[in-house]
């Protein structure tokens, strides 16, 4: 039947798409550029992959699933995700994940799920694996290509942005020349998904060269595979090559080292047992050709650990330019002074290796006071403020909003659980234990196809290790859902008569076959369906685009051009809280505007009108997400700006900081908000009380000592200006003081405080 093998070529032509289209895809004109696109392409992808099986299933007749070895651990898992949704402390970000990113959430888990099943169903033989690899390969040769000019400083990025062949388009902390990121977004991103594909193209490598022997008994290398062996060269070594260039060192590079040395041994176990008896084979040569190319490739891009850096070709540059420098500069320097101070405590940033142990601990923290099922698929970024060690306030990143663990292991500890983290865990080790098996005695299995099966093995390891010290993104989800499944197909280990079918029997389709009506009519029914969910994901695409364009313009205080999409976001896709929770800030700061605009009756009535508005949705979204602190943040800052308009706001902006303060124990800058707006509100004692926690939380926090000096000489002075306390008054001036001894040397506001106070 025609139909049915339509079906079959829109799946298998999908999934082609799915690795070639994933990796690339990213707009400058959504609020994420790169993830929030990648899952959107998948979802769309994955809509017609379901028609198209759908389709197939109603002309056989029968509901059909393959039955797998990883059955039990997948649904395990899954129960896992739908448990911890349904005890969500904001269920729809556990359905769709945390804004912009949306990778992680349950619905990404079921989409990543829904292919492992329709990959093996449909696509279960070797073929299709091959195929979708070398698709994969030639997805990665277009991402290296496109990344690989950004380390010169010419970023086809820019290009296509701006038309500026540079990379002027990024700021001065997201620079490729420093850290290439090409079409993933992030440095790491890529670095994990470079690593992904390194063991297959190596292995491609290595078991493509061969000799064959002539009629004369000469060896000799055909034509077709010197040039094949050149390709997967050439990818190697531009895959290891922009794998230098991201810089990723905890989870890239070192996880490069790690596995490669632990495949690598395991090879030459392989290779001594091989099946490649000829002693001419190549084979034998090729190995020490690769660890030549990686060194010189080393050497050339200069790897990212100082201790190996003075090795390099840069290194050794860079050494004699400064020796050269030594000889022509004269000793004595002139120190330039510089007209902004120095903070301290946030001289050079902190290790990140210190940042991302104090959130582990906070993953911790989280899991501890929510050990079964945890606190909600995805809601790591609102539940770690509750849990977030106080350390967190003495590095470089205080103020970061962190909305993942940095550890996919212990995120998946604090945001689902024991049984989360236990049914992923099992999963992987299931998979791991079922085909490392097979390794052993890999070298007694007839074909050369089981090589690429110890190429998917390591890849699959690439993944553990990236995601070990960070996170997970679409493309390596997609990974590692589909490598399992590429494995066990490789390895013949799915048992094809092994299904799961309702009703047993199928109808038998030939060319004559004739689609029943019913049929039809379920078919279009299906299409109908398919096409209404790719239509609400095309509206939720533009809703973010017109969202991306009023928080863009919210940013650059251009507020009444901002309202416009504001609400056109709103009015495509109601349910998304993101977009209500930026309207209500703009509705604020516009009834503000409004308000000063004072001979005018109508501008009064409008701003009365947005104040009302914003009130209104600020707390509405406080209602239904009770404990998601960015929304309780937001309210603050909508009352706290109301409240210019009307005093009796502040009284409102104070309850909901207490919140906050509830709901972020530890947050430094929420006590320093929430001491100022009492102070302002006229509750001195409290602001000192609030402030004087504030600075234990962070001694270093410049802003709260300059706050708590002022409020300590409100307290200790009356009306007039006199003394009234001689103990405030001495604490204001050592507030002062350890501002100019900790926190910012030779600060003139300080200074000047310190003078008018003391001659007083």
């Amino acid at each position: 039947m025609k139909l049915h093998n339509i079906f079959s070529k829109i799946i298998e032509y999908s999934f082609y798409a799915l690795f070639l289209l994933v990796p690339l895809a990213f707009t400058s004109d959504t609020s994420e550029l790169f993830e929030f696109n990648k899952l959107w392409v998948t979802f769309g992808i994955t809509i017609i992959i379901a028609f198209a099986w759908t389709g197939k299933m109603i002309l056989n007749k029968q509901f059909r699933i393959q039955k797998t070895p990883l059955d039990i651990p997948i649904l395990l898992f899954l129960a896992s995700q739908i448990i911890s949704t349904l005890f969500s402390i904001d269920k729809h970000v556990s359905l769709w994940g945390y804004y912009s990113r949306f990778n992680g959430g349950l619905y990404s888990m079921i989409t990543y799920i829904f292919l492992y099943y329709a990959f093996i169903t449909n696509l279960g033989t070797i073929k299709y694996v091959k195929r979708v690899l070398k698709v994969s390969l030639i997805a990665g040769l277009i991402v290296s290509l496109w990344g690989l000019p950004s380390h010169f400083g010419y970023d086809p990025t820019c290009l296509l942005f701006r038309g500026t062949f540079d990379v002027s388009c990024w700021t001065n902390e997201f620079q490729p020349r420093v850290r290439i990121f090409s079409t993933l977004g992030q440095p790491d991103w890529m670095a994990a998904y470079l690593l992904i594909l390194l063991p297959v193209s190596t292995i491609q490598f290595l078991r493509s060269f061969k000799f064959d022997y002539s009629k004369n008994k000469k060896l000799f290398i055909s034509r077709k595979n010197l040039l094949t062996s050149i390709y997967y060269l050439f990818l190697t070594i531009l895959f290891y090559a922009d794998l230098m260039y991201t810089n990723s060192r905890s989870g890239g590079i070192a996880g490069f080292f790690i596995i490669f040395l632990i495949c690598g041994v395991y090879f030459l176990h392989l290779y001594k047992n091989s099946f490649f008896k000829n002693k001419y084979h190549l084979l034998n040569f090729t190995p020490i050709i690769l660890l030549i190319a990686f060194f010189l490739t080393t050497f050339l891009t200069s790897i990212p650990f100082t201790q190996l850096q003075p090795y390099t070709l840069n290194g050794i540059l860079q050494n004699m330019a400064e020796k050269k420098t030594e000889k022509e500069t004269p000793k004595t320097q002139v120190e330039k002074e510089t007209s902004e101070p120095v903070h301290l405590g946030e001289l050079g940033g902190t290790d990140s290796k210190k940042i991302r142990l104090i959130v582990w601990e906070g993953a911790f923290n989280m899991w501890k006071a929510n050990p079964l099922f945890g606190t909600g698929v995805e809601t790591f970024a609102y539940a770690y403020y509750t849990y977030r060690p106080a350390a967190h306030n003495l590095t470089s990143e205080w103020n970061f909003l962190y909305n993942k663990a940095h550890n996919e292991f212990l995120n998946y500890l604090g945001t689902t659980g024991l049984f989360g983290l236990g049914t992923y865990v099992a999963l992987i080790i299931v998979f791991l234990i079922k085909y490392v098996k097979v390794l052993k005695n890999l070298h007694k299995n007839k074909g050369k196809e089981q090589f690429l099966v110890f190429a998917l093995i390591c890849s699959f390891l690439t993944i553990l290790v990236t995601n070990f010290f960070g996170f997970s993104v679409v493309i390596t989800n997609i990974y590692l859902f589909l490598i399992p499944a590429f494995a066990m197909i490789m390895l013949e280990k799915i048992e094809t008569k092994k299904t799961i079918n309702f009703p047993k029997n199928s109808l038998e389709l030939n060319e004559k076959t004739k689609v029943p009506t019913l049929s039809k009519v379920f078919i279009v029914i299906t299409a109908i369906i398919a096409f209404y969910l790719i239509v609400l994901l095309i509206r939720f695409w533009e809703a973010d685009k017109s969202y991306a364009m009023g928080m863009n313009l919210n940013r650059a205080r251009q507020y009444q051009e901002a309202r416009p999409y504001l609400l056109k976001a709103i009015e495509r896709r109601p349910g998304e809280p993101t977009f209500k929770d930026e309207y209500s800030i703009n509705s604020s700061i516009l009834a503000v505007m409004f308000a000063g605009q004072k001979d005018s009756t109508e501008s009064a009535e409008i701003a009365q009108k947005l104040a009302q508005e914003s009130a209104y949705v600020t707390e509405s979204l406080t209602s239904n997400y009770p404990k998601n602190v960015v929304y309780w943040k937001s309210k603050v800052r909508v009352y706290y700006t109301l409240s210019q308009i009307d005093p009796q706001y502040i009284q409102f902006a104070l309850q909901a900081i207490k919140k906050v303060s509830e709901l972020a124990p530890t947050d430094a800058n929420i006590f320093y908000n929430y001491g100022v707006i009492s102070g302002q509100a006229g509750d001195v004692k409290k602001a000192v009380e609030l402030l004087e926690k504030t600075v234990k939380l962070k001694p270093d926090y410049y802003d709260a000592h300059y706050a708590l000096g002022i409020f300590y000489e409100q307290l200790a002075t009356d009306e007039s200006g006199q003394i009234v306390n001689r103990d405030y008054h001495q604490k204001a001036i050592n507030q002062m003081k350890e501002i100019l001894l900790k926190v910012v040397k030779n600060d003139k506001r300080a200074q000047e405080a310190i003078a008018a106070w003391e001659n007083k």
